[in-house]
């Protein structure tokens, strides 16, 4: 079993002792969470949906991301981060959602927001959304996105009561 792997049983246990749905809100990463995830045998009893929304109008159309955030901000940011996950937390029966939005690479990255930069979202039911962010070494773009994934799961964990 991988690492990610274990991350995934570890989350789906935590989400079922909850009573947690968790659904997934996913742009550099193309649906990777929502894999690991139902990967794991008994995921179908926790997983609600998962959103890949790639492109600033799935965002938009899909999850309710502002416009104006967009253009403000951009798609690699803060506050798309809290704005997918609470559209995902919105457009569906889950109590967690997990959303992520980055530049994977090889090209798109610069000096304000480098290859590698990756913005989390976290949102539970009943709580302020948490956003962070980490800069993963520009080791290629499946190491980025497999750090990506690793990274959500471990913050969803750490989001879980209990």
């Amino acid at each position: 079993m991988t690492d990610i792997s274990a991350l995934a049983v570890r989350f789906i246990a935590e989400c079922r002792a909850a009573g947690f749905m968790a659904v997934t809100a996913e742009s550099c990463t193309g649906g990777m969470i929502a894999v690991a995830i139902t990967d794991i045998s008994g995921s179908s009893a926790v997983l609600d949906r998962g959103f890949v929304t790639y492109s600033n109008e799935a965002k938009m159309e899909v999850l309710g991301v502002s416009v104006d955030t967009l253009a403000t901000h951009g798609a690699v940011s803060e506050q798309t981060a809290r704005e997918m996950a609470a559209g995902a937390l919105a457009k569906s029966r889950a109590s967690i959602a997990l959303s992520v939005t980055g530049i994977a690479g090889p090209g798109g990255g610069t000096a304000q927001k480098p290859v590698g930069l990756v913005w989390f979202g976290v949102a539970v039911e009943g709580r302020p959304i948490e956003a962070t962010s980490r800069t993963f070494e520009d080791r290629g773009r499946a190491f980025i996105r497999t750090e990506t994934v690793r990274t959500a799961l471990e913050l969803g964990i750490a989001a879980l009561p209990g």
